[in-house]
């Protein structure tokens, strides 16, 4: 078992999870975070810590996009163990339908 990081996570990108991960297993696309399978000890601190609700053990189903993509990106992306602010307009895209689709970024973050 892995925890991913889902959609919800798009252009929230809280990072309080980077800041209890053990392992330090989180990597920063430009508007999200993603676990990377291989590191992750599957200890779940970081689980509740995600206001977004972004995070989620792999054994729910019909996450395997959300693994998929997370393995892929988390070798693409820097590594980030540090939390920073997460973006002004955080809050007013928790929930919003289509995140994916109409969001997401293929682009690396700033990382540590």
């Amino acid at each position: 078992m892995t925890y991913v990081v889902t959609d919800a996570c798009i252009r929230c990108k809280y990072m309080d999870c980077v800041e209890v991960c053990p392992v330090d297993c989180f990597y920063e696309g430009e508007n999200m975070l993603v676990i990377h399978p291989d590191e992750c000890i599957d200890c779940g601190v970081c689980e509740p810590e995600c206001p977004a609700e972004a995070i989620k053990p792999d054994t729910e189903g019909g996450l395997e996009q959300w693994l998929e993509l997370n393995a892929e990106y988390a070798v693409r992306w820097p590594n980030i163990t540090i939390k920073r602010e997460a973006p002004a307009d955080a809050d007013d895209m928790q929930g919003v339908p289509g995140k994916f689709e109409n969001f997401f970024s293929t682009e690396p973050g700033e990382g540590d």
